[in-house]
């Protein structure tokens, strides 16, 4: 399906030269900039059911990161910093300057938190949505000899994820999305078109390497922050599976950190796009 299937009205969709590759991105609305920036395995079309509402009242930006959606693919370039020259050089292209507003989630909470960390300037508010963070309690997570997430190891192995993938993806991306969301949040277009973002190897290989930079991103976001905390207003969402874990993590890193439980599981803004409006709506307020 094409992004034209699920595009909001009042959205375009520009191809940006950034950063030494090419990135897909929405825009539409006005007033102050908001970039969104999805997770995996998704696309932009995460934020199709909060784009609108959202756009009443911000610039709304919502790229499809490297190596996902219509973006390129490049080899290399997957560390969240190195991401976060990405999306500063969308904004430059979009001629959008000032800070603004960016909320994340999963791996797009990631990459948000990096561009936070590294350029401090560029961000209002942080929004981070359902997400370990890299350098933060990520690591112990995923350390499966203490019970912890057996994917992120898996993710990161060099060609094995895609080989085994290759030909499941809509059977991984059903029983996944089942598995994290409210009963019906997904029709089944929805999963057909996730499953086809990320159908074949090259593809597949465009969203492990977001998975092969975490223990990287760790060390960067560690150093980042020892050398000042994030000075802006932090929202961390999180859901009844996951709790505050991601706003203590950040706590001692952050001069406002705030919390806020979602009534959903991990697809927040898909399973409930009213509570993840007003709720934004209101920290950005």
């Amino acid at each position: 399906m094409s992004t034209a299937d699920w595009l909001p009205d009042g959205f375009r969709v520009q191809r940006i030269a950034t950063n030494d590759t090419h990135l897909s991105v929405a825009v539409g609305g006005h007033g102050p900039v908001l970039v969104l920036l999805h997770g995996w395995p998704q696309t932009s079309r995460a934020w199709a059911r909060v784009m609108p509402a959202l756009a009443e009242t911000h610039t709304v930006v919502v790229p499809d990161l490297r190596g996902t959606g219509a973006s390129d693919r490049p080899a290399d370039g997957y560390t969240k910093t190195n991401q976060a020259h990405d999306l500063r050089g969308i904004l430059a292209g979009l001629g959008l300057t000032g800070p603004a507003a960016v909320a994340g989630h999963d791996i797009g909470s990631m990459v948000a938190l990096a561009w936070a960390a590294a350029h401090p300037d560029d961000v209002s508010h942080l929004i981070l949505v359902d997400a370990l963070l890299p350098g933060l309690g990520l690591e112990e997570a995923m350390n499966v000899a203490q019970g912890g997430m057996w994917h992120f190891g898996f993710f990161m192995a060099p060609d094995v994820p895609e080989m085994l993938f290759d030909g499941h993806e809509l059977e991984f991306i059903t029983a996944t999305f089942t598995a994290m969301s409210s009963p019906g949040t997904f029709s089944a277009d929805d999963l057909a078109a996730y499953a086809q973002a990320y159908t074949g190897r090259e593809r597949l290989r465009g969203g492990f390497a977001h998975y092969r930079t975490l223990l990287e991103d760790g060390r960067e976001n560690r150093a980042l922050l020892a050398r000042r905390p994030l000075p802006m207003p932090v929202l961390a969402i999180g859901t009844h599976q996951s709790g505050d874990a991601t706003a203590r993590a950040l706590a001692p890193h952050g001069d406002d950190v705030r919390a806020a439980l979602a009534p959903t599981g991990h697809f927040v803004a898909e399973e409930d796009a009213g509570w993840f409006t007003r709720t934004v709506t209101e920290f950005l307020t």
